[in-house]
């Protein structure tokens, strides 16, 4: 019986692992300048967060998505996030609501193309 209990817990906890800090994998890191015309730029990086948000097209941070997510279109889109965790969330997220999510930048991270 408790080994039952063990294996679930043990699951349920490396499901989570998974969703926050594994990489959201074939969407790559370019800069907001690639590809602007083809594509919205949503930021989910927080209101307080002292950044330039003049670059993206929609701001909804993070943890807004969930209640303003009929307001993001049906188009290709370029996630500008904070760090990592925000991305991964952010992506799977927006992957599980059906959006196509074409590239994604992270605040201060030099994006690399992987050519």
């Amino acid at each position: 019986m408790s080994t039952y209990f063990i294996i679930i817990v043990v699951t349920v906890f490396c499901i989570l692992l998974y969703r926050r800090y594994f990489p959201v994998l074939s969407i790559p890191c370019k800069k907001v300048d690639d590809e602007k015309v083809r594509t919205v730029v949503l930021d989910i990086r927080d209101y307080n967060i002292d950044v330039n948000h003049d670059q993206s097209d929609m701001h909804i941070p993070y943890a807004y998505l969930k209640r303003f997510i009929q307001e993001i279109p049906r188009q290709k889109l370029h996630v500008i996030a904070y760090d990592r965790l925000e991305l991964n969330l952010g992506l799977r997220y927006l992957k599980s609501r059906g959006y196509q999510v074409a590239s994604y930048q992270i605040n201060n991270c030099p994006c690399r193309d992987k050519e």
